[in-house]
């Protein structure tokens, strides 16, 4: 892997029910989700702006996306505070896994929680 490559460059969340996953993160974040169909997989795409170094990523309906609250965990970013996101979830139809915690005062903060399709997902913020 080049030096100046990301480790990640794209991700997808499994979801049973593309329309109560589009909701429920539009909800949570404050943002709109692009809905497509591609090879025959239902798709909800996260805010993007192409280029080098930028990630992307998106929900997944399909047979081969099956949601997991095991596994690899990602992170979102919840910029400047994750509390504002974190504290959507319930109303939303989500769980609270992990409060807002400390990681430390260089890393910033993390939490954990259940979407509506049973993943296990992150936040990260710097405050």
């Amino acid at each position: 892997m080049d030096a100046n490559t990301n480790a990640l460059n794209w991700f997808e969340i499994p979801a049973t029910d593309i329309t109560r996953a589009k909701s429920f993160y539009e909800t949570v974040f404050g943002i709109e989700l692009q809905q497509a169909e591609m090879m025959g997989m239902q798709m909800a795409f996260f805010p993007w702006e192409g280029g080098s170094g930028k990630v992307g990523g998106g929900l997944v309906q399909s047979e081969m996306h099956k949601p997991s609250a095991e596994g690899a965990v990602i992170y979102l970013n919840a910029d400047p505070d994750l509390t504002t996101a974190l504290d959507k979830v319930e109303s939303a139809g989500g769980q609270v896994l992990m409060p807002k915690t400390l990681i430390d005062e260089q890393t910033g903060y993390m939490a954990f929680f259940m979407d509506t399709e049973g993943n296990k997902v992150g936040l990260h913020s710097n405050g």
